[in-house]
């Protein structure tokens, strides 16, 4: 069943969290999407920057149906963000605006993140049709940056990355973010060489259980 972007926004703003899954080769890429989503972190940006990204993407993508919402990350152009769409991504995430990129995903009807860092790219890539706003990289900016920025840019959907952690990530959403972007603090690197998925799941667990303590649904 096709899912439309309002959907996808809808599905991304309610899980508060987008695990970035940056890997040397998609080799293992399929056991860390299925730890994370056991964990709890049901959106996932497969990066672009991954060899054999697009292949990954698609059979993920075919193997987890509707219990994970999976997009495409470090997108650069528009021809990428054709093909990641093509191999099943429900967003498009890129650490740049780039207009092209954004006219193919409202062409496909996927959701757009293009990554900003001042106010003007921010509003700049919010004019050109983005869903949500990258700010990247995040964690330098800090969760104080993305409070002051929301003070006039209320009406701007954001979700800071890069830098975000499992520590940091209550701070960013209470400063007003619809959801953030965890990479290496969420998959970490050692976990990942030495095959251990299970220790990838409780990261995602923590990172699940904070979302939900900073929007008060703790159960």
């Amino acid at each position: 069943m096709s899912t439309s972007r309002i959907q996808t926004l809808t599905t991304l703003s309610e899980l508060g969290a987008v695990a970035v899954v940056r890997l040397e080769n998609a080799e293992r890429m399929r056991p860390v999407v299925n730890a994370l989503v056991e964990g709890g972190i049901c959106a996932v940006e497969v990066t672009m920057t991954t060899s054999g990204a697009l292949e990954a993407l698609e059979a993920c993508s075919g193997a987890l149906g509707d219990s994970a919402v999976l997009g495409a990350g470090t997108v650069l152009d528009a021809e990428t963000a054709r093909m990641a769409v093509s191999a099943g991504a429900r967003f498009v995430v890129s650490p740049i605006l780039c207009p092209d990129v954004i006219r193919i995903c409202r062409h496909y009807d996927v959701v757009s993140i293009p990554g900003a860092f001042t106010p003007t790219e921010i509003v700049a890539a919010w004019e050109a049709g983005a869903d949500l706003v990258k700010v990247f990289p995040g964690g330098l900016l800090g969760p104080g940056y993305l409070r002051e920025v929301r003070g006039p840019l209320r009406h701007i959907r954001l979700m800071p990355t890069g830098g975000v952690t499992l520590d940091n990530a209550a701070d960013f959403l209470a400063a007003g973010a619809v959801a953030v972007g965890v990479g290496g603090a969420l998959v970490d690197r050692s976990a990942v060489e030495r095959g251990d998925y299970a220790a990838i799941s409780e990261r995602a667990r923590r990172l699940a259980a904070t979302v939900r303590k900073a929007r008060g649904t703790v159960a």
